[in-house]
């Protein structure tokens, strides 16, 4: 799977993975993975994670990274990227997300993203998760970067799953790397 997976980020830029994960060691299993196959590529790495995990994550990649492929890893804290305005709002995050990749994009670098996605509860308008997958779509097919969308699959409801699907083009599952068969291309026009 990993393999698989791997193979085509190096082949193609533009992928968007869904991972719907049920374990906290298997998601930072696989987190680990995604920064050291990033890195090992030259690759820089854009990790959207929760304060709470992040010290895990940091602990466990001092182990296997020299210091000079830290410096490859840039870490946002998942709060403050998806509450920058003050609550989850797809704009705002965009913005952000635009900023945070420009020096990248102006200096031609490689890079490559892997976004937590939490909410605090299912009644939040989750319509907003909808409209932001489909501007991200859009944003890994124009600029060309890899992009895994994690969440929690034990906290989404049947139909946000089902959306998600049909916004990811790739799924990663525990053990499994496939084509999603209900992606529908978005055509996003914000410009």
């Amino acid at each position: 799977m990993k393999n698989k997976m791997n193979q085509m980020f190096e082949d193609q830029r533009n992928v968007h993975v869904l991972y719907s994960y049920t374990e906290q060691e298997n998601y930072i299993k696989q987190v680990l993975d995604f920064i050291e196959n990033g890195i090992a590529l030259g690759d820089y790495v854009i990790l959207i994670e929760n304060s709470r995990l992040y010290p895990m994550i940091q602990k466990e990649l001092s182990t296997r990274l020299s210091k000079e492929q830290l410096t490859f890893l840039h870490y946002v804290n998942s709060f403050d990227f998806y509450c920058s305005s003050g609550s989850y709002h797809p704009p705002a995050i965009t913005d952000y997300f635009s900023k945070m990749i420009e020096p990248y994009l102006e200096k031609q670098l490689t890079f490559r993203s892997w976004a937590h996605v939490e909410w605090a509860t299912m009644e939040e308008p989750l319509h907003l998760i909808e409209d932001f997958e489909k501007i991200i779509d859009e944003a890994v097919n124009e600029l060309s970067f890899p992009l895994i969308c994690a969440y929690e699959g034990n906290r989404m409801p049947e139909y946000i799953k089902n959306m998600l699907l049909e916004r990811h083009p790739y799924v990663l599952l525990e053990d499994d790397f496939m084509v999603s068969e209900e992606y529908k291309q978005s055509f996003v026009t914000n410009k």
